[in-house]
């Protein structure tokens, strides 16, 4: 797919909540969504809220960590998500000896027509609009950190060029977090640039029986390319426009500074387990997320219910347990809730 640039309306032009325009766009929203939710589910089987949360961060504008034991259908749910898109994909499969030239690209010396030779740069897998990180806990800390640039900036850097990414763009990781040897952990700043982590279950015992005639009979599910990078921009920007009040912005800070331990909004388990918070790419997180579920459910307008709702995929790979909470074994998921609560009972 060509390059295509990311315009964003000045926030004067977005339509009020409650306007034709705002319930138009409300729709638009969630026939896109619904169409794509229902060509996954030819292939994925169970997990809707599995689904439903990536599908978020595609049309949020996000980047995407699966974790999950093997066999769960993490590489399957990306894989499938990417053929449904009139997008360009590309998939790394993260070993121990990838070098970020395998990503990025490199610059290779080539024959002209003149009978010499001249530097060409040759494309990586990460120039992409769609780009399946399998395993990225298996490569090096190097390597990994060669995915920083793209996931941030939408750009790349090699020998002296900068590179911008095709619109859009999305990087969409997995890993396994039971087996560790041969395998790196993700350090917090490249954590932190995912928007959202699902942590992939068992499925149903009604899902199994799903996957077997899927899977082991004559079965074949025909996926259909159901949407195109236009549209995903336009979802974007259908996400963006919708607007967010006051007190539903002081809300979400309030849920951001409980995750940090010595803030006024701390919980004595956060004070006492936790060294390190969510910082402000949390909250932009939160926010876009929010406004997603607010776009699902019918509504143009962002609720503090719907942050609730997206706070634990949100934080739970931005807070950072100390030596009390490693040794006492505390769920950050747990202090997620427990934070939703604090907060709740302040905001009364």
């Amino acid at each position: 797919m060509k390059t295509k640039q990311k315009t964003t309306k000045p926030a004067s032009e977005a339509p009020a909540s409650d306007s034709p325009v705002a319930k138009e766009q409300a729709e638009l929203f969630r026939s896109v969504f619904n169409k794509l939710q229902k060509e996954i589910q030819k292939v994925f089987v169970g997990q809707d809220d599995i689904v439903e949360n990536v599908l978020s961060v595609l049309l949020s504008d996000g980047h995407l960590l699966l974790e999950g034991v093997p066999g769960l259908g993490k590489t399957l749910l990306a894989s499938t998500l990417a053929k449904t898109l009139h997008l360009d994909f590309s998939r790394i499969q993260f070993t121990p000896d990838l070098m970020p030239a395998d990503i990025l690209g490199t610059m290779v010396l080539e024959d002209n027509k003149e009978g010499g030779h001249e530097l060409r740069f040759q494309e990586g897998p990460v120039i992409s609009n769609f780009v399946l990180a399998d395993e990225i806990n298996r490569a090096t800390p190097k390597t990994q950190s060669a995915m920083l640039e793209a996931m941030q900036e939408r750009q790349v850097s090699v020998a002296r060029q900068t590179i911008k990414l095709p619109e859009p763009f999305i990087v969409i990781a997995t890993q396994n977090p039971v087996e560790q040897d041969g395998t790196y952990p993700l350090p917090e700043a490249q954590l932190d640039r995912f928007m959202i982590k699902l942590q992939v279950g068992y499925p149903a015992e009604e899902d199994y029986l799903g996957i077997l005639n899927r899977t082991t009979g004559t079965q074949v599910s025909d996926l259909e390319a159901v949407s195109n990078g236009e549209e995903i921009i336009k979802m974007r920007q259908i996400v963006r426009n919708i607007p967010v009040s006051e007190q539903v912005q002081r809300y979400a800070v309030r849920l951001i500074m409980a995750t940090q331990p010595g803030s006024p909004y701390a919980t004595e388990a956060v004070n006492n387990s936790v060294s390190l918070g969510a910082s402000p790419r949390g909250i932009q997180s939160l926010i876009l997320m929010g406004k997603v579920r607010a776009l699902i459910g019918g509504r143009y307008a962002v609720s503090c219910q719907d942050l609730c709702d997206v706070a634990i995929p949100v934080l739970r790979h931005r807070i950072m347990l100390g030596f009390e909470g490693i040794s006492a074994r505390i769920s950050t998921d747990d202090l997620i809730r427990e934070i939703i609560e604090s907060v709740e009972k302040l905001s009364d």
